[in-house]
């Protein structure tokens, strides 16, 4: 059986490398090649970006009408039973996804699209008297130019779609660096926007390996037509990312990943509590930047809340969804991924830490559910994302002390908090330092309506919205009757 293999796509046209290199896709949990991608060269860097900023010049002046039925075009292909089933066995091969992640990677996507296309409403400008008597104020919301849109591999439908289509909707032009843990599944959003009748060179894929991803981004930056930078990954390749955009004064947009913290009071439904947190703790082996990885229990409700926790993630069974149906979440994406949550685990006991469940052991990138008690700042797994079917248990007093430990992390995305009581729900949350706090919800959930996005710190800055990848620009009409200008009016005997 031939593999699929994953061009670039640049200016239009399906390709391969200018070099002929490519690299090898394997399936995290079998290890099993499942696909081939070209790895992109400097040249081929060049070219993308190129065809991008030539396309801009059109892309910019298109109607905005033009930029809606596309979008809408492109999810009504999206939508269909052929590109469904095609995206899940893509997600599925390439990162081991459960049938639970379609709601990532097919059903919020599709609504993403529909309403990226409605912000084209919200592109408009306004115009204003100048102070100058008789003047006129213009401004216009215009499209920047280049994006380069970094996705990552871990909902790769629902992140790349963000990444590119609200970019391109408002007039930018796009060169897309894919995973390359995912090109296959990521390429599809390039192929659906091709279907659409998107214009060539308005949207462009670039793929490398891993080996050469660093250097092939350190170019695409330094191109002086690149005038804006989205990544979603780690803070660690965030601040690289960062530095790099810095040398040239380029903004950024970052979201780089979460350490979600659940607060569950005294009088919280400590069983649907425990419902929501195995949830968003484990779906996707906890490889999700909303994941619930921190759980913060007033005292009261300890007892009950542990023992459902307990029952619950006993119940979940990790391993190779492709080939075990019973299994309800798949491996992580790398072995290297695998060792370092348990690294975290054994560091937390050694200074303290209670495993409740889980047998500290891995099969490759498989590793199953883990409960640590006693977790607390300063343990690595408290502190750092792990990125894995782990959560950490802290036990406090008070609600103050419950605030205290939820803010007590470098992230900011999003938050839980779980009691009965509406005045103190409220006031709670709004103490919690995070860009979206879920009252008796999930954490794993996201308004499309609104952007999504953290506070700072190693969850990053800026937002997916229409004014991130626009720019005011001013017109100002003076007055037909001329005023007396500064200098020049001494210099004509006028006043």
């Amino acid at each position: 059986m031939t593999l699929p293999f994953t061009p670039l796509f640049i200016d239009g046209e399906w390709r391969p490398s200018s070099t002929d290199a490519n690299f090898e896709v394997r399936n995290p949990a079998t290890s099993r090649v499942v696909g081939t991608a070209a790895s992109a060269s400097a040249e081929d860097c060049a070219a993308a970006v190129e065809a991008a900023a030539v396309a801009f010049q059109t892309w910019e002046n298109s109607s905005l009408a033009l930029r809606r039925d596309i979008l809408l075009k492109a999810s009504d292909i999206l939508a269909t039973e052929e590109y469904r089933a095609k995206i899940m066995t893509a997600v599925g091969e390439e990162t081991s996804a459960t049938a639970e992640t379609a709601i990532f990677n097919h059903m919020a996507p599709l609504n993403e699209l529909r309403n990226f296309a409605g912000a084209t409403t919200r592109l408009k400008g306004e115009s204003f008297m100048s102070w100058i008597p008789g003047g006129q104020v213009f401004a216009q919301r215009r499209a920047l130019g280049v994006i380069l849109s970094i996705a990552p591999w871990n909902a790769p439908i629902g992140l790349t779609l963000r990444a590119v289509a609200l970019p391109i909707v408002c007039g930018n032009t796009v060169v897309l660096k894919c995973s390359e843990v995912s090109p296959r599944t990521q390429a599809i959003v390039v192929e659906i926007f091709e279907k659409a009748g998107l214009p060539r060179g308005v949207l462009n894929l670039v793929i490398a390996s891993r080996e050469d991803t660093p250097s092939r981004v350190s170019q695409i930056i330094a191109h002086p037509a690149v005038r804006k930078i989205n990544f979603t990954g780690s803070d660690t390749v965030g601040r690289l990312i960062a530095a790099e955009a810095a040398k040239y004064l380029k903004p950024c947009i970052f979201e780089l990943g979460g350490k979600a913290p659940v607060v569950v009071l005294e009088d919280a439904d400590t069983p649907r509590a425990a419902r929501a947190i195995t949830s968003s703790a484990l779906l996707h082996s906890g490889q999700i930047c909303m994941a619930t990885e921190r759980v913060i229990i007033q005292k009261g409700a300890t007892d009950a809340l542990v023992g459902e926790l307990k029952t619950l993630f006993q119940r979940v069974k990790a391993g190779d969804p492709q080939s075990d149906p019973s299994v309800a979440i798949g491996a992580l994406f790398s072995e290297g991924s695998a060792e370092n949550v348990l690294a975290m685990i054994k560091e937390a006991v050694e200074g303290g830490a209670e495993v409740l469940l889980g047998d500290l052991t891995r099969e490759g990138s498989i590793i199953q559910p883990h409960i640590v008690a006693g977790v607390r700042p300063g343990m690595r797994l408290w502190d750092r994302e792990s990125f894995g079917p782990v959560v950490a248990l802290a036990t406090v007093e008070t609600i103050d002390d419950a605030v205290a430990a939820a803010n007590a992390s470098d992230y900011s995305l999003v938050a839980g908090l779980w009691t009965n009581n509406v005045h103190t729900a409220f006031d709670v949350a709004s103490r919690i330092r995070a860009g979206c706090t879920n009252i008796n919800g999930p954490t794993v959930h996201v308004e499309w309506m609104r952007s999504h996005g953290g506070l700072g710190g190693s969850t990053g800055y800026g937002r997916f919205t229409i004014d991130d990848f626009t720019e005011i620009r001013m017109m100002v009409l003076h007055p037909a009757k001329e005023p007396p200008y500064v200098l020049t009016s001494r210099l004509n005997g006028t006043t």
